[in-house]
């Protein structure tokens, strides 16, 4: 049995663990004693505690985010009623900073705060060696060893020190799921709302290093790379020679996923760039607000002429997929600014735009502004804005169906032709969806669990009756759309304004697109 369990309770099964992984390969000695356990939070706490105590560990490492801290803390409760002996470490984001008062330390044993690569280690050596079951080293004084604290600051560890982790992820996970690569760690910029800001300086993993672990994963036929560095182009020379080490080893069905800082785009970057293949390259660019006001109250700096010149080339000159986004509820944004906001963005073109809701996540800056602009938030993850002095509580639920039914409509792939139609009256993007939005939710009174031909025929009765387009356009656009998401046959509802001939393609003939690369099918938490 092992004496140490790396555990955590990933947002679904297709996640694989970065951290812990990362943690697992700097154990040094002690990784033969170690295992990584993971899970997912659609299981039953209960048993996943099960699952845990079957392993008899000595100590259990969890890693804490705000999509798993609430299954957490009950796992962690009925470890600690069953079985109180076991030593139950945290780590990560959720319980790094504003430590007091959390249920979830009350119950832990030690708490990591920042980078725990190397401190993990540390402490279970101290904690292995307070139970006398791991050597103090040959002429080492036999002394009591001195007692831990509660928590844990660790030291910002030199990547030139650690271990890549890339050598854990089994055949399994290369095979199918999500695979987390890294090449720098940290921001530079201090948008008030993100942890990242808090995540400084920017520090470079050895390249040299690096591209050898990536030529690992390749050969092993890993074809699917999501970075999560926050701000891949940063360094020009470090990204340069990263997209050029995987377009010299391109395959088709290969996909890299990449943070971009939205206005820096030189021309030794657009070159390589321009080069990649349809359906190989995704880019995520944050803008979050097009309010300079806005922006200047988060401490967001960007050039928006700028960012609207790389967005063009973007999409005129390359075949990359653009996942775009904007946050609702931010401090100064009215109802209007994000409106005027939305419907630049739609302008822009990209592929993807992802609506988030503001959220307090804990140890940022955005609290400051908590007083001012009457920010409230939900007490209870994900920390998302209820309402503020410039959005009601009822207009934020109206924003926050909105978001959901743009993901289902606008983001989804289902309605590419289809979607435009919702503002071809000539009328703001932003307001006919909002329109919409109202309207669907009016209906079916859900944002959740909606059957796609439902929601077909629903986006169809909206465009042809509440918007009076004609049905013959709208019928036409729909069919578009099911063949090129590979449907053999039109909906029943479409029969009646299509010519027989088209009510289905030749079975032989294959009309399908291959699905698109997306966020949510080769993202992050």
């Amino acid at each position: 049995m092992p004496d140490i369990v790396l555990t955590t309770l990933n947002a679904k099964f297709i996640h694989a663990a970065f951290g812990l992984r990362y943690l697992f390969a700097n154990l040094g000695e002690l990784q033969p004693r170690a295992v990584i356990t993971e899970f997912d939070i659609n299981l039953r706490p209960l048993d996943i505690a099960e699952t845990l105590l079957a392993r008899e560990p000595k100590i259990l490492g969890f890693g804490v985010y705000i999509w798993n801290v609430t299954e957490t803390t009950e796992v962690i409760t009925a470890i600690k009623k069953i079985r109180p002996e076991i030593k139950i470490i945290l780590g990560g984001p959720e319980v790094s900073y504003e430590t007091e008062g959390q249920k979830i330390v009350e119950l832990a044993d030690h708490v990591i705060t920042g980078e725990a690569d190397l401190k993990f280690a540390e402490v279970c050596r101290a904690l292995l060696v307070g139970r006398a079951e791991l050597p103090l080293g040959q002429g080492a004084p036999q002394r009591a060893p001195t007692a831990l604290p509660k928590i844990i600051t660790a030291e910002l560890p030199d990547f030139s020190c650690l271990a890549l982790p890339y050598d854990f992820y089994t055949e399994a996970d290369l095979a199918h799921r999500i695979v987390y690569v890294e090449a720098s760690r940290g921001c530079p910029f201090t948008c008030e709302f993100c942890l990242s800001s808090l995540d400084i300086p920017v520090r470079q993993v050895p390249l040299d290093k690096f591209l050898a672990a990536m030529q690992k994963l390749l050969d092993c036929g890993l074809k699917q790379f999501k970075f999560v560095d926050r701000t891949f182009n940063l360094n020009l020379l470090t990204s340069k020679a990263l997209l050029e080490f995987f377009l010299a080893r391109y395959q088709p069905g290969m996909f890299f996923h990449f943070e971009m800082i939205p206005d820096r785009l030189p021309a030794e970057l657009r070159e390589v760039i321009a080069k990649f293949p349809a359906g190989s390259l995704q880019f995520e660019v944050g803008i979050q607000t097009f309010n300079p006001e806005v922006g200047s109250l988060i401490s967001r700096r960007q050039n928006y002429e700028r960012m609207a010149d790389n967005f063009n080339f973007l999409r005129q000159k390359t075949n990359v997929h653009i996942h775009a986004d904007l946050i609702v509820g931010l401090p100064g944004e009215t109802l209007e600014s994000f409106a005027a906001g939305f419907d630049r963005l739609i302008a822009l073109g990209p592929q993807e735009i992802q609506v988030g809701i503001l959220k307090r996540l804990r140890g940022t800056p955005i609290i400051r502004h908590d007083d001012e602009w009457q920010m409230i938030y939900n007490a209870h993850p994900p920390y998302e804005i209820l309402q503020n002095k410039l959005l009601d509580f009822a207009m934020m639920q109206r924003l926050r169906r909105f978001a959901r039914y743009w993901d289902l409509v606008g983001n989804s792939g289902n309605f590419v032709a289809v979607t435009p139609l919702i503002w071809s009256n000539g009328a703001s993007p932003f307001n006919n969806f909002l329109r919409f939005s109202d309207w669907l939710f009016a209906k079916i009174h859900r944002t959740d669990s909606i059957a796609l031909a439902r929601l077909m025929e629903l986006l169809f009765e909206f465009l042809t009756h509440e918007l009076a387009l004609n049905q013959k356009l709208v019928a036409e656009t729909f069919w578009q759309d099911c063949q090129r998401t590979g449907r053999r046959d039109a909906p029943n509802f479409l029969k009646e304004f299509l010519p027989a001939e088209n009510w289905s393609v030749i079975r032989d003939r294959d009309r399908s697109l291959p699905k698109r690369q997306s966020r949510h099918a080769a993202a992050e938490n």
